[in-house]
């Protein structure tokens, strides 16, 4: 949630600064600014009402207790005190409205985010190995997992319906390999490693900005103990310090987590219903950090450089973009998207989005620090930042189209051979 003491003492820069996103945005935060002009309004009249009635009760004690003075300030103290209790209630009831409703205005961009209202006018500013070439047309994965008999869309579907996928044999050890090998590399570069639940109440979902937004694209349990099923690990693993204030001198604090990712893609329809590209099931490596707002947007590019180090390890061309206003997501300040090249669709494809939100998800979660070195300072927030380190189905999907061969086998990167008992090629398996 963004500063409320900011929208409020500055309105105009709030609504300049969201414009850089969209007209929509400018338009979420205006319910806020009227809830809390009525809150002022209240907040006014009852600083009026408590002076009165502290200079009622200060007469009460001069007054001579049989008098027909006493009675009558007695009744007019009650009055004010009982109109007093009414304006506090009314008053906390209105700023728990404004923040409600701040709830569904979407992150301040950072100043060095571009302009534009789509993801054409994000910028291109850097790439990696160079585009693969072939002799031969190359295929997309969902024509060549299915020929090599390690991926099955009809039977998914048969069993649980459009957007899943089963692997099979090689493809399913490939998934498990880049599980593997995402945690040990992400591990030996300082992610203390989480196994977090994937289940999670709707406090956690809200303190990451998935609620109350996007409740509609969330999977839930019915019943009385309602439960969300994780979209991404950023939920459990960012909540993990709700309510807290850590010690200053431990930050960074950075984590990873392999998880299943569940999303319903409500808007979605039409997009991408081929393959592995948007599931309602998938896996994903995530990487966290807590850390200090002054250090936090060098922080962004180091993990931003932690996610691409999968891609190189592995020899996947990609490229990093930086996401203009119009292509934010609704709690970041700022984003960079690594797009991994395939060949296959002779396209770039989203793998990995590196953001920084700021304080953003703190202030929802209440995850704040103490500053190192002076135990009575006032606890600050912390600011969260968090990235795909990296998405499996995708990789997985890259590697695919990118290793492919004349012959429609797959060769494997050299990383992962060792998590699958050496095997350096996949080709056709038998089919069930």
């Amino acid at each position: 949630m963004i500063d409320p003491h900011l929208v409020t003492a500055q309105p105009e820069a709030v609504k300049s600064r969201l414009a850089i996103r969209n007209a929509e945005a400018v338009a979420a935060v205006e319910p806020a600014l009227r809830a809390d002009v009525e809150r002022r309004e209240l907040q006014t009249a009852l600083d009026q009402q408590r002076a009165e009635r502290n200079a009622a009760n200060d007469l009460m004690r001069k007054l001579d207790k049989k008098s027909p003075e006493f009675a009558a300030n007695r009744d007019r103290l009650r009055a004010l005190s009982d109109q007093v209790k009414s304006g506090e209630e009314r008053l906390a009831a209105l700023e728990l409205s404004r923040d409600t409703l701040l709830q569904n205005v979407p992150n301040l961009p950072h100043e060095s985010v571009p302009a534009g209202g789509g993801e054409t006018a994000n910028v291109v500013i850097s790439t990696w190995g160079e585009r693969p070439s072939y002799d031969f047309t190359p295929k997309a994965h969902w024509d060549l997992g299915p020929e090599l008999g390690i991926m099955d869309f009809e039977r998914a579907a048969k069993i649980s319906g459009a957007r899943f996928t089963v692997l099979l044999g090689a493809g399913s050890r490939l998934s498990r390999a880049l599980a593997q090998f995402m945690l040990d590399l992400h591990g030996s570069r300082g992610y203390r490693e989480m196994n977090p639940p994937y289940l999670v109440r709707r406090e956690a979902m809200i303190g990451t900005g998935q609620l109350p937004k996007f409740e509609d694209d969330a999977f839930k349990t019915m019943g009385e103990n309602e439960l969300f099923l994780i979209p991404t690990a950023e939920v459990p693993v960012t909540n993990y310090h709700r309510d807290e204030i850590l010690d200053g001198e431990r930050l960074p604090i950075k984590y990873c987590a392999y998880s299943a990712c569940f999303r319903a893609e409500a808007g979605s329809a039409g997009k991408d219903t081929r393959g592995l590209i948007r599931q309602h099931q998938f896996e994903k490596v995530e990487i966290v950090k807590f850390v200090t707002p002054e250090t936090s947007y060098a922080e962004l590019e180091s993990l931003r450089s932690d996610a691409e180090e999968v891609l190189r390890q592995l020899g996947l061309h990609y490229r990093v973009v930086a996401l203009c206003g119009g292509d934010l997501g609704f709690c970041s300040a700022k984003t960079y998207d690594l797009e991994v090249w395939l060949p296959g669709q002779d396209a770039y494809r989203e793998i990995s989005s590196c953001s920084n939100f700021e304080a953003f998800q703190a202030r929802r979660a209440q995850i704040r620090y103490r500053p190192a070195g002076d135990p009575k300072a006032r606890p600050r927030l912390v600011h969260t930042l968090n990235g795909s380190g990296l998405a499996i189905g995708r990789t997985v999907v890259a590697i695919i189209e990118q290793f492919q061969r004349a012959d429609g086998s797959i060769d494997i990167p050299a990383p992962l051979q060792r998590y699958m008992n050496g095997q350096t090629r996949i080709t056709r398996e038998g089919s069930a």
